[in-house]
């Protein structure tokens, strides 16, 4: 293990110290605990990233949809910049 100093509010401390004891463990414990629970969840930006890599592409082989490029040159005409 390696040893990493944290500051906590005084309230999380007191907080921390009681659940530790209503527990039998130690804080250091409980916070580790807290940290793997955090780090188990899905980073929102790897999500991101992944769900955007994922839909790359998806449209690729549909016929269905208007012509983009027309649209875009009829919208470039009724709104010029």
């Amino acid at each position: 293990m390696v040893r990493t100093q944290i500051y906590l509010t005084e309230d999380q401390q007191k907080a921390l110290r009681r659940r530790a004891l209503n527990a039998r463990k130690k804080q250091s414990e409980l916070i580790r605990q807290a940290i793997d629970q955090y780090l188990a969840q899905p980073d929102p930006q790897e999500d991101r990233l992944s769900r955007m890599r994922q839909a790359c592409g998806m449209w690729e082989h549909r016929d269905d949809l208007p012509d983009f490029e027309a649209l875009r040159r009829e919208f470039d005409r009724e709104f010029p910049r």
